[in-house]
């Protein structure tokens, strides 16, 4: 008897920690670079949304904020919509989200539109999508919530998503610092010039750069690269070539 209960408690114990594993992996798990991008139904202040769906055939950036009515992400949500114009010029949406009331959102957003000015920005009226997330569903699905961080707010989170729905690069900013747009529309530029071209982009590249060809996939094809390699082709080396690339066949950033 005293052997059943001792069972008994051991698998109580186990069955305790694999729930409380399953409830932290539910919470941290961050989508893959490749993966399907986590499917979601969610109020928005534009609306309801069904995503990725609604976004077929368009480049999405999803980012998450810690909270309304914080100096940073005021920024960060004047700096987004203000850019707005730039990025649909690339053929991609803006879709952000806090985990914070449908209530609460319109009233910052309200605030900024009437009241905020910041680095010559003002009468900034945000007009993409911000997700209500009270239940904390859609930021679960994405690792935006990070206990070691804060358990009831969303890390600054960026998820490059592709036309079809696939999860192509993530960015993570501690929720005292605020992001890099340049950075944040430089790397759609870039992914796009990839796509669009089958070639790499080094490092700090801007449209009008130089590009880098992938490297040959057999001795032979080595040897030629090096050897008998284009006019405009520069190789340093079999594996590291790079040739120029036209502003023309890049994404351009729009006029400011």
């Amino acid at each position: 008897m005293r052997m059943k209960m001792i069972l008994v408690v051991l698998m109580l114990a186990l069955t305790r920690i694999c729930v409380s594993a399953d409830e932290t992996n539910s919470i941290v798990r961050v989508p893959l670079i490749g993966e399907d991008a986590p499917a979601f139904k969610a109020e928005t202040t534009q609306g309801p949304i069904d995503f990725p769906v609604d976004y077929k055939g368009k480049w999405v950036i999803l980012f998450s904020h810690p909270a309304d009515f914080t100096p940073v992400c005021t920024t960060e949500f004047m700096t987004f919509a203000t850019m707005m114009p730039e990025f649909e010029s690339m053929n991609c949406k803006l879709v952000g989200l806090s985990i914070d009331s449908l209530y609460s959102h319109i009233a910052w957003l309200r605030t900024i539109k009437e009241k905020l000015e910041f680095k010559g920005m003002k009468n900034v009226e945000v007009t993409f999508p911000l997700i209500v997330d009270i239940k904390m569903e859609v930021s679960k699905k994405y690792g935006m919530l990070q206990p070691s961080a804060d358990d009831t707010k969303a890390v600054r989170a960026v998820f490059f998503i592709d036309p079809i729905g696939k999860i192509r690069a993530l960015i993570y900013y501690p929720l005292s610092n605020g992001r890099n747009f340049q950075e944040i529309k430089r790397l759609l530029m870039a992914m796009q010039t990839s796509d669009a071209n089958k070639v790499a982009t080094p490092a700090d590249w801007q449209p009008g750069d130089d590009v880098i060809i992938p490297p040959p996939g057999s001795c032979g094809a080595a040897k030629d690269r090096v050897e008998k390699a284009d006019k405009d082709v520069k190789c340093f080396d079999w594996f590291f070539c790079t040739k120029p690339l036209p502003k023309a066949l890049a994404p351009a950033p729009a006029a400011k």
